[in-house]
């Protein structure tokens, strides 16, 4: 909520103290990942320092923090009588922090849906956290259409 309010106030504490820095966004990887708690579960020392780093070396904490407040701002780009035709597939992990998606039923009213996959597992940070689910259910959906290029006959795709 902070940064979708007060991103630059943020931006400065975080931007000026490593330890701030650190802290804040290891609070962030152990909220919102797939670890109970139990952040070494998920992630090693190094890697968390690592992304400390990259964010301490760049300042690009600011950025980070205004896109939330941007997002927060931001009309929606669909309107209700729109339908996006392009084939969607949607991955849902459960400790997502922040509700990206409406329920399935809602999201096809906009959306062609070919894929909706419920993770057993993982969160914010899926592609670090559960790097073999992700990209599996990325070859699944979009395996069809490989084939369909491949020449092989057109494949019923249901969601």
């Amino acid at each position: 909520m902070l940064q979708s309010t007060r991103p630059q106030t943020l931006a400065y504490g975080l931007n000026d103290s490593p330890v701030g820095l650190a802290a804040w966004l290891v609070e962030k990887f152990r909220a919102w990942s797939y670890c109970d708690g139990d952040i070494e579960k998920r992630f090693s020392k190094d890697e968390l320092l690592i992304n400390v780093m990259i964010y301490w070396v760049t300042e690009t904490i600011t950025s980070t923090a205004r896109l939330y407040y941007e997002d927060a701002r931001t009309s929606p780009q669909i309107q209700p009588e729109q339908h996006i035709e392009v084939s969607a597939g949607v991955a849902i992990f459960p400790k997502e922090p922040i509700p990206v998606l409406p329920p399935r039923e809602l999201g096809e009213r906009f959306l062609r849906v070919q894929r909706w996959t419920q993770m057993p597992r993982g969160g914010h940070f899926a592609a670090w956290e559960e790097p073999e689910l992700l990209a599996g259910d990325l070859r699944a959906f979009f395996y069809p259409f490989h084939a369909e290029s491949a020449g092989a006959a057109p494949v019923e795709r249901k969601g």
